[in-house]
């Protein structure tokens, strides 16, 4: 059986690859209610003012701030009451002398109005006289003119990945398509004259197919189009037209099952012959995941993952993530969802080698987190199904000692 002659570090593998590729990002225009998760193309400037008009934030009576110095619920403020405020309408009347105006939240201050009394702070005695029994500041409990965003201003900068917030935003400033990054198409390879589609009953020696599905939710979480080739044997001929004809089709491709140092061994070899440079790297001081592959024919990206699940899936994760979020234009700056924690048994590693342990999460009765870690080999998926997260451990080191904080990088 060969051995891996060369291991590199998980960023020295990244580097390699980086080094040789130089992410292009294709762009189209779509709706914005259909960017949620999209990353931006270009930056995005606002158009207008936000809010276009002085608004109230609160129920209450429109004033002039200085109708209500000194007011108290044993010297209240008597204001005359002259109108209500039209919701989605500018008001037809000015607020003049000891006048003020029935407002909602929202509303549109009238003229002559600087301030908002909120409802709960006075006290009508009919329908034309109202007690003030709270003072109020200029400009107290009203926005002002721009005061989300100013007209021309900077608002999402180009390579942001879109959430609820922006997409509201956007919406907000009548902004109802944007040029986003075209999700890269990834081809989705899995090999093995043991595995089988989800749907059919294993026979002895048989296993359903898992990595198709949980690296197709991956790429689609990250950003990606995942497309399925099904399950490919282990002939050199079926597997060498599979993955060219993925790279005909697709922009990337990943592989998994291909990638073990064994005498069936094909998808490095394989991946040599679809094209210049070839292989980069085969063989990373990671666990799990150390038999994977980068190599890149021409422009394209070509990975080779290892068959077990938790492997494969740890890996893409790891390496695969920032490969996808390169070519979605993706700037990296927001942090990953992740948390301390501490860690709560002794955990061996060997030094040399990069380690990942998936950890449940538990809380405390202080509200502190413990991070318990869910052992198991790497083919069986439901460690990971049973996890919060992934705790790292340096190459450096020889372990983590039981009460040690810990940063948990959430999955």
């Amino acid at each position: 059986m060969p051995e891996f002659l060369e291991l590199v570090t998980p960023e020295e593998a990244l580097e390699i690859l980086f080094d040789t590729i130089s992410p292009q990002i294709v762009s189209e225009v779509i709706p914005t209610e259909d960017a949620l998760g999209r990353v931006t193309a270009e930056e995005i400037f606002s158009p207008q003012d936000l809010p276009e008009f002085r608004r109230s934030t609160v129920d209450g009576y429109a004033v002039n701030a200085k109708n209500t110095h000194g007011a108290s619920e044993s010297l209240p403020a008597y204001l005359k009451i002259v109108g209500e405020v039209p919701m989605g309408a500018v008001p037809e009347f000015n607020l003049a002398g000891k006048a003020c105006s029935i407002i909602h939240t929202g509303g549109m201050l009238p003229e002559g109005a600087d301030a908002v009394v909120m409802l709960e702070d006075t006290q009508i005695l009919d329908s034309r006289e109202v007690e003030i029994y709270r003072s109020v500041a200029v400009n107290q409990n009203v926005i002002e003119v721009g005061e989300d965003i100013k007209s021309g201003t900077p608002v999402i900068s180009k390579g942001v990945r879109l959430r609820p917030a922006e997409i509201g935003g956007l919406m907000a400033l009548g902004i109802t398509s944007i040029k986003t990054a075209k999700r890269p198409r990834i081809a989705i390879l899995s090999s093995g004259d043991e595995v089988i589609p989800p749907h059919q009953q294993p026979h002895p020696g048989q296993v359903r197919d898992v990595n198709s599905y949980t690296l197709g939710s991956l790429v689609q979480d990250l950003g990606g189009e995942p497309l399925h080739y099904g399950i490919i044997s282990d002939s050199r001929e079926d597997m060498t037209a599979a993955m060219q004809k993925a790279l005909r089709e697709c922009d990337h491709l990943i592989v998994t099952a291909g990638s073990s140092a064994s005498a069936r061994d094909l998808t490095a070899e394989i991946m040599n012959s679809l094209g210049d440079p070839g292989v980069l790297v085969h063989g990373v001081s990671i666990k799990p995941g150390k038999p994977t592959i980068f190599g890149v024919s021409g422009s394209q990206v070509m990975v080779g993952l290892p068959g077990n699940p938790v492997s494969a899936l740890v890996i893409a994760m790891i390496l695969v993530a920032p490969v996808i979020e390169a070519y979605l234009g993706l700037e990296g700056n927001r942090p990953k969802p992740a948390l301390q924690a501490k860690i709560t048994v002794n955990v061996a590693s060997q030094a040399g080698r990069e380690d990942w342990i998936p950890v449940r999460l538990v809380t405390t009765d202080q509200g502190e987190y413990l991070a318990e870690p869910v052992f198991g080999r790497s083919n069986l998926i439901f460690i990971l199904a049973r996890s919060d997260g992934l705790v790292k451990i340096p190459a450096p080191s020889t372990g983590i000692e039981a009460g040690s904080s810990v940063v948990v990088r959430l999955i």
